[in-house]
């Protein structure tokens, strides 16, 4: 039984979407390059900095990491910055770090969780190949890699539904793994989720029994206003129709994460207040958690993303956190609904095995 948490709501967390890179791997992101120098993802942002941000909370049991779209490729010649993810992280599980990769051995008991990236839409083989490259890695850490991503949300439209893509996440699905879906419904357009929705219509044809742990709500354009998005908006509209086609497949999960980097930017210096949010996302959750329900959402924080758009890096997760928790307030969920969220859901789709989870008995 998952604990329930005291009657103040201070609930066991599995924070279920995270992304970890020392300073000294930042020339191997994807996307770095494109920033200023003082931007506030341009730096070590390693389980250092996340316990900072998460201020030393006693209920956060551990965290999920997702792969930070390293500089990779299909062919086994570009899968060197994908790999060394890989080995950052195993040294974080072995509480084995490296000078100043931001860590140390106890924060092993943290990770609960791996997905790093694989080259799904090579097919079945080559991916074979490539998580063997990672279980050799990983020895006797083999057991914490949960999934994989590929990051889709800035490829080329129609890759989700090419016949070795398909093959590739049924291959996951047949070994047991999860894949991590991100689309981005806003800025990459709305045929991502749409076309999402196809693709999971082929890959659950034959009966598949992969998992879909869907990224940030797919990204909602949540520049809308509430009565403009209740008011007819296609970008809503849309979306809602994607969200609950997505949700009517039975393996499919939904983390409520990522809202920070999607609505407007708040000051540091005078946050965004919690309860104005809650009324400004309403729409969205709402047709979230009617879809989904609360046993197939899951609380991420996306940290270190969620310091864009948050009221700056020190308050930030600290923010989200409140935020999750007034939105699970206002959809009237019960304290077992809640403790879904905050960490069953994660516990049931990564099949996290982990005591320190368990509720025990109060003598």
């Amino acid at each position: 039984m998952l604990a329930q948490g005291s009657a103040h709501g201070d609930f066991p967390i599995i924070d279920s979407h995270i992304h970890l890179y020392p300073a000294s791997h930042l020339s191997e992101l994807n996307w770095t390059g494109t920033l200023p120098t003082n931007h506030v993802l341009k730096r070590q942002n390693s389980v250092d900095e996340y316990r900072s941000a998460t201020q030393g909370r006693s209920n956060l049991r551990g965290f999920v990491f997702l792969e930070t779209d390293r500089k990779s490729g299909l062919s086994e010649h570009e899968w060197r910055g994908a790999l060394d993810e890989v080995d950052f992280l195993v040294r974080i599980a072995r509480g084995v770090p490296r000078s100043d990769e931001g860590h140390t051995p106890e924060d092993a008991r943290l990770l609960l969780g791996i997905v790093p990236w694989a080259p799904v839409p090579a097919g079945a083989e080559i991916l074979a190949r490539y998580v063997k490259l990672v279980q050799q890695r990983c020895e006797e850490k083999w057991t914490v890699v949960k999934g994989f991503r590929y990051l889709v949300q800035d490829k080329p439209a129609g890759l989700m539904v090419q016949s070795q893509f398909i093959e590739g996440l049924q291959w996951l699905g047949n070994a047991g793994f999860t894949f991590d879906l991100g689309v981005d419904a806003r800025s990459g357009g709305l045929h991502q989720p749409q076309e999402a929705c196809e693709m999971m219509d082929r890959v659950y044809s034959d009966k598949n029994t992969l998992k879909i742990i869907i990224n940030h709500l797919c990204k909602p354009n949540l520049q809308l206003t509430a009565s403009e998005a209740l008011g007819g908006h296609p970008d809503f509209d849309n979306w809602k129709r994607y969200v609950e086609k997505m949700a009517s497949f039975n393996l499919t999960y939904m983390k409520l994460s990522g809202m920070f980097s999607e609505l407007p930017p708040q000051d540091e210096n005078s946050p965004a207040d919690i309860a104005s949010l809650v009324e400004r996302t309403k729409p969205w959750a709402d047709v979230v958690f009617k879809a989904f329900g609360p046993s197939r959402i899951m609380f991420g924080s996306d940290w270190p993303v969620c310091n864009v758009g948050g009221p700056g890096t020190e308050p930030s997760w600290s923010h989200w956190h409140a935020l999750v928790g007034a939105v699970l307030e206002s959809q009237g969920l019960s304290p077992e609904e809640k403790a879904r969220v905050w960490s069953g859901t994660a516990v049931e789709a990564y099949d996290i095995k982990t005591p320190c989870i368990i509720d025990q008995k109060q003598q």
